[in-house]
């Protein structure tokens, strides 16, 4: 699908940002929030298509607790991206607050916000305690989002004389991030679906392909959409783009071995520490479903992936120590896709400068 070497057709692909807030060494929570107001903008200026934020809760290195507030400081420090969650995770909320919070959203931003929703609880019992719910309340989602979709639509019947204001009536965009059994509830309830390889591509291409054939036409979404996330990083070289999406990826797995998400370290710390066997391998396995390279190689990377899920658009999740390395990447991509000579275009007729 390029539309030379090492572009992707702008027509084909609709590109946007999921930025989770992590905290990196030498840094706190607040500057790593602040920093994702400024990342938000630099991104807009880019031609992205959406910018999400993220939920975690007593997570010490992601500083995103509160997405929808955050959603609100991104989307005040922008003018033209859209703004959204990837996602809230609903069996930590009740659904009419939910519904209230997108509303005041909706209605301070209207045409700009998406409500991305997870159906995942709090990681650890301690977690889970404090926010007042337990681990099987993951198993009411479905029911939860039909109650919320029910509130923004004013036709929910579980609670008579109930309106979520100024929800109500307005349109927010619902988009369901799940895999396996959650594709298939968003082919039930007709939403978009966000999902990642995080399983690998044969459970990922299933998933997607059971959504097409299962998908219910609603009024969220007349068609299947689906949104690939994945991390993409771009370097002038193959090895410098992968060294950009170490750091992310070795705090991925520090979490999975010793259960507390680090803050963001430096690739060179990491490298010269003491690599286990074993840890080199969950390193270098966590990194295999990711995409680095040159321009070019990104490029038809990108493309192939398209090809193979026939992805609708691509939630971009990259994340590094260096901000700015991080930022170079992301503009290399848009170059890639030629996101900034449309976003130029778009500021042109606007009457502003990109």
């Amino acid at each position: 699908m390029p539309a030379a070497s090492g572009r992707v057709d702008p027509g084909v692909i609709t590109l946007s940002v999921l930025d989770r807030s992590p905290t990196r060494r030498g840094g706190d929570a607040p500057r790593a929030l602040r920093d994702t107001v400024a990342f938000a903008r630099e991104i807009e200026a880019l031609g992205y298509h959406r910018f999400w934020v993220s939920e975690h809760h007593s997570v010490p290195g992601v500083a995103g607790s509160a997405p929808t507030v955050l959603a609100a400081a991104v989307a005040s420090a922008t003018g033209r991206i859209r703004v959204g969650t990837g996602g809230v995770m609903l069996p930590n909320h009740r659904p009419l607050v939910v519904a209230e919070q997108f509303g005041v959203l909706e209605a301070l931003f209207p045409g700009r916000i998406d409500m991305g929703l997870g159906r995942s609880v709090g990681f650890t019992g301690g977690v889970r305690q404090a926010l007042g719910h337990e681990k099987d309340d993951a198993d009411r989602f479905g029911d939860q989002v039909r109650e919320l979709l029910g509130f923004l639509a004013g036709d929910q019947t579980a609670y008579p004389g109930v309106h979520a204001i100024p929800a109500e009536g307005l349109r927010v965009p619902a988009f369901l991030l799940a895999t396996g059994a959650g594709a298939r509830l968003a082919a039930e309830l007709g939403l978009p679906l966000v999902i990642a390889p995080v399983r690998g591509e044969g459970p990922l291409l299933e998933a997607i392909e059971g959504y097409r054939s299962g998908f219910q036409p609603s009024a969220q979404a007349s068609r299947p959409y689906v949104v690939v996330s994945t991390a993409i990083a771009v370097a002038e070289t193959a090895e410098r783009a992968r060294r950009l999406l170490i750091p992310e990826a070795w705090s991925t797995v520090y979490s999975r071995t010793h259960g507390v998400f680090p803050p963001l370290s430096p690739v060179e710390e990491i490298l010269a520490g003491p690599l286990s066997e074993r840890d080199q391998e969950r390193l270098d396995r966590a990194l295999d479903g990711q995409i680095a390279g040159t321009p070019d190689e990104v490029g038809d990377r990108l493309a192939a992936l398209v090809a193979k899920t026939g992805a609708d658009e691509i939630l971009v999740t990259t994340s590094t120590f260096d901000q700015a390395e991080r930022l170079e990447s992301y503009r290399g991509l848009a170059e890639v896709a030629g996101l900034r000579s449309l976003a130029a275009a778009s500021w042109f007729l606007l009457g502003s400068r990109p």
